[in-house]
């Protein structure tokens, strides 16, 4: 199981990666738009929201392999997996794709 603290590595480094070292292209769909229909997002927002679903999903995980470990339960941190899953992966896509992150023409 510790295998899936790689995975809780992993989302912490990309979340990292998109809100630091501005990845931007690993957002789904950005990387393909093209410039005009880009300047309409604030990208440092969605790259905030990335950034803390990552690392949610991330603590969500470790705290299931803490628990599998002081339960003695093995199953434990697959259990956390998959809620960390259930709950980032809706709030990553609903939170980025809200109206507050689309710019209006008063914005540009």
């Amino acid at each position: 199981m510790e295998t899936l603290l790689f995975v809780a590595l992993l989302y912490i480094v990309l979340g990292v990666l998109v809100k630091y070292g501005k990845f931007y292209n690993l957002i789904a769909g950005y990387n393909t738009m093209p410039e005009t229909q880009k300047k309409r997002y604030d990208i440092d927002g969605i790259a905030s929201v990335f950034r803390n679903a990552m690392f949610g999903m991330a603590l969500i995980i470790v705290l299931g392999y803490l628990l599998g470990l002081w339960l003695d339960n093995s199953q434990m941190t697959l259990y956390a997996l998959f809620i960390a899953s259930a709950i980032g992966i809706p709030y990553l896509l609903v939170r980025s794709n809200a109206a507050r992150y689309r710019k209006t023409e008063d914005d540009n």
